[in-house]
């Protein structure tokens, strides 16, 4: 009989385990990043590989480019993991 409490107590703690993930990602914050432009200036990284497409970020969006980004921007190498294409 002891073995039949152990898989009730099991399968709780499995659901309980289960419904806190589940709250934990409902109440997630939205997405706030904004996507990658479907413009005529970001059209040619549509196609490419997120890491080829990555290498050619800094050309406009460096310290003393076209575009600049924002001091406190977090690490400028990985553009495309939060800056999602559309």
């Amino acid at each position: 009989m002891v073995s039949r409490k152990k898989t009730i107590l099991y399968n709780i703690l499995f659901l309980v385990g289960c419904g806190a993930i589940f709250l934990f990602l409902w109440n997630a914050p939205p997405e706030t990043t904004a996507h990658l432009p479907h413009d005529k200036n970001h059209e040619q990284f549509m196609k490419m590989g997120k890491k080829e497409a990555e290498k050619h970020c800094a050309k406009c969006h460096a310290k003393n480019a076209i575009a600049p980004l924002p001091k406190d921007h977090p690490p400028k190498y990985r553009c495309l993991f939060c800056h999602k294409r559309t």
